[in-house]
């Protein structure tokens, strides 16, 4: 990769020779393995020892989860928050692995969409909950950068799976926690 970097700045006319770019084919090498780490984590393996059996049976909340994503169209970032809710049916799961969950997925090349639809798949698979919610807040780079070049559109996408999907009442409670 680092000799992929070199390349790219001398397509783009600098010289990677150059004081300031000597080393920046390895700077970029790490960081976009650290933007992309999330191919490398095994969700089952990470979420082994992560869920309890609990009584509880009431929505479950977090909310403002910062994620930053690569944007599979660009490779420009997107940043924003998510928002997870889920009502257990006898199984929990431990709140650092719902930030975990939402980092895992959103160290790959993604689009909000699909990001938003694979945490909650997520969710739902380790939870077994009887319903789970996701909604996703980004602002992306390459709608502000390049392109329409807006700076201030925020997108929001959400999943709404079972109960969620199913009760209107269940899911205003989640609107409202996360307002």
């Amino acid at each position: 990769m680092k000799k992929t970097f070199q390349q790219f700045l001398a397509q783009i006319g600098e010289d990677p020779t150059r004081e300031g770019l000597q080393r920046t084919p390895e700077r970029a090498e790490e960081a976009l393995a650290f933007l992309t780490s999330g191919y490398q984590v095994n969700i089952a393996e990470m979420l082994e020892d992560a869920t309890f059996t609990s009584t509880m049976s009431e929505m479950v909340v977090l909310k403002d989860i910062e994620l930053y994503s690569l944007c599979e169209h660009h490779l420009l970032p997107f940043f924003g928050r998510c928002h997870i809710g889920y009502v257990p049916q006898g199984k929990i799961i431990g709140i650092s692995k719902l930030a975990r969950i939402v980092d895992v997925f959103a160290k790959r090349l993604q689009v909000q969409e699909n990001l938003t639809q694979q945490i909650a798949d997520c969710v739902l698979e380790a939870t077994q909950a009887a319903g789970v919610a996701v909604i996703i807040e980004a602002q992306h780079f390459c709608m502000m950068m390049r392109g329409v070049q807006k700076q201030h559109p925020v997108m929001k996408t959400s999943v709404m799976l079972k109960l969620f999907r199913d009760d209107p009442h269940t899911r205003t409670e989640f609107l409202s926690l996360i307002a």
